[in-house]
């Protein structure tokens, strides 16, 4: 089963990424993005494409420019999740045959990255825009358009979002802060996929 979830390790460290992509993988949490302004973001992708690329969707977030677009795909990564909607580096990505999830937050900002070619769209931070601003956007959007909410989601809300017509969530804190012990790690990834499955009826 692909679940709908982002990991976000911000922080993370290269020496740290093997262990906690192997946990998250093992409690079903397959999509994984290091956001850039971590330390050496490229080496800690890097690693973990290299040992479980097969298993598991991996690549930045917090991409800013088409230049970083070229090097996640130079070292292997997939996926391509940015804080805002940069046409320039959704096109990038879309070229260099990547996943892209842009941020938006409103309707102009929605149908530019899909017309751009955006593979879903990410609203941030999905705290202000809320399920009922989430619902009245999707009323909208091209039928099967991916949404992530990221920013104020969790195990307690995943309901409310999926009522509003969310696809999935892009989970940070929640899930890693730096300096996570690898079971502690484990019981969030637990505890959040056990919230999505209970809350995912569709």
């Amino acid at each position: 089963m692909t679940r709908k979830i982002i990991a976000i390790l911000r922080g993370i460290k290269p020496d740290e990424a093997l262990g906690v992509c192997e946990t998250l993988i093992k409690s079903g949490i397959t999509q994984i993005e290091v956001p850039l302004n971590s330390p050496n973001p490229f080496d800690s992708i890097a690693v973990m494409v290299a040992e479980f690329g097969k298993d598991a969707t991996i690549g930045a977030g917090t991409v800013l420019t088409p230049d970083d677009v070229q090097r996640i795909a130079d070292i292997g990564g997939e996926l391509v999740v940015s804080p805002n909607c940069d046409i320039a580096v959704i096109k990038k990505t879309k070229a260099l045959g990547l996943l892209s999830f842009p941020g938006v937050m409103t309707p102009t900002e929605c149908f530019a990255a899909l017309a751009a070619g955006a593979n879903g769209l990410k609203f941030f931070p999905s705290f202000l825009v809320g399920a009922e601003g989430l619902k009245a956007i999707s009323a909208v959007l091209p039928a099967g358009t991916e949404t992530y909410a990221v920013g104020g989601v969790g195990p307690d809300n995943f309901a409310a979002w999926f009522r509003a017509g969310i696809s999935g969530f892009g989970i940070g804190t929640g899930i890693y802060t730096p300096g996570s012990d690898i079971e502690d790690i484990r019981q969030r990834a637990d505890t959040i996929v056990a919230a999505y499955d209970a809350a995912n009826i569709n």
